[in-house]
């Protein structure tokens, strides 16, 4: 079972934002809640809460949905920071001219995941006993010989 939050429209890059999204992958909540205590990154709040989102509707669908979901076995399955809409300005440039930029915004989206017995996320578990097919080895490419180089006879007479 998966549990998705998102917060949209968050004035940041998202290149900013995936910075501190990479810091949590793949780590327990618990984990992921002190690291983003801890970073000084300014958008570090901010995932911090959509985090704290996901853990609540984990947390909501154990208690008033019955599922069985244990809180102390979540983890980040997946954070990523999607690009949102850009707002164009304009700024103003010697002699008369304006120079355009762009305020970027990202689309925040943070999935838990439950943990088996075995480390890997309970969805994944299934897949990962399927064996792959198998392949042909690659073939190199024959190797042309070279054409013997002509020396150059110097000043004199040219071809």
């Amino acid at each position: 079972m998966e549990f998705r939050s998102s917060a949209k429209y968050v004035r940041v890059s998202p290149q900013k934002a995936r910075l501190v999204l990479d810091l949590i992958k793949g780590r327990r909540v618990e984990d992921a809640i002190n690291t983003l205590t801890f970073t000084k990154k300014g958008i570090a709040p901010d995932v911090q809460k959509v985090l704290r989102s996901a853990l609540e509707n984990a947390n909501y669908l154990s208690t008033e949905k019955g599922i069985d979901v244990d809180v102390d076995n979540l983890i980040v399955l997946r954070a990523v920071a999607n690009e949102g809409p850009r707002m164009k300005r304009i700024r103003p440039a010697p002699m008369g001219r304006a120079f355009r930029y762009q305020r970027r915004m990202a689309h925040i989206e943070i999935t838990l995941a439950e943990k088996n017995r075995n480390g890997a996320p309970a969805e994944k578990a299934e897949a990962t006993h399927v064996a792959a097919p198998a392949r042909k080895p690659a073939r190199k490419p024959a190797l042309r010989k070279k054409s013997p180089v002509k020396k150059f006879a110097g000043k004199g007479k040219q071809r």
